[in-house]
């Protein structure tokens, strides 16, 4: 096994000391957020020593996207259940995450029936940043209710960029199937 792909099984083994850390009480949300920060570094880090050395594999085209939309999902699930009865975002980013999570099934989908003929969809920029920005909206938000409690400046500012990450999450999607509908005719 190569490198790129132990650290997407390294990723994916953090998911879940990222959620229970999460979940337990003592541990402030700024741990359970540099969990959720190196699991989402190793994305970008197994990705560039892939493509730079040429390690690209089927096992890592398999697992990288999972690993990557099973930690994002996780963390933004989690965010809107409360911890002791405190909510880390408000009821109405349940929209911007229900967008989020559904982009991501429509684009899955539609990679899945682009392989089934034979053709590759590989992620674009619109689709990295719109990652990158989520990532950094969800890191925000979890150390944000550290610094400032759940109702300040951290916390707004996060919010602010869930609202870009919805908004760039729209675009890419969109982007993705526009760019590809060849996918979509039938033979």
């Amino acid at each position: 096994m190569n490198l790129p792909n132990k650290l997407t099984i390294i990723r994916i083994l953090m998911i879940p000391i990222f959620v229970a850390l999460y979940y337990i009480p003592a541990v402030p949300f700024s741990v359970s957020a540099g969990v959720f920060a190196l699991a989402a570094f190793t994305d970008f880090l197994d990705g560039y020593i892939a493509r730079k050395y040429k390690l690209v594999t089927n096992l890592g085209k398999f697992l990288d996207p999972i690993a990557d939309k099973v930690l994002v999902a996780s963390a933004l699930i989690i965010m809107l259940v409360p911890v002791g009865g405190v909510y880390l975002m408000p009821d109405y980013a349940g929209i911007a995450v229900a967008i989020i999570l559904a982009r991501e099934l429509v684009v899955s989908g539609f990679r899945m029936v682009a392989a089934s003929k034979g053709m590759v969809i590989a992620a674009d920029k619109s689709g990295k940043i719109k990652t990158f920005v989520t990532d950094i909206a969800i890191v925000v938000l979890l150390v944000g209710a550290d610094i400032t409690g759940l109702y300040g400046w951290a916390n707004l500012i996060g919010l602010a960029l869930m609202g870009v990450a919805t908004i760039l999450t729209i675009i890419s999607g969109v982007e993705c199937i526009v760019k590809n509908r060849a996918v979509l005719k039938d033979n």
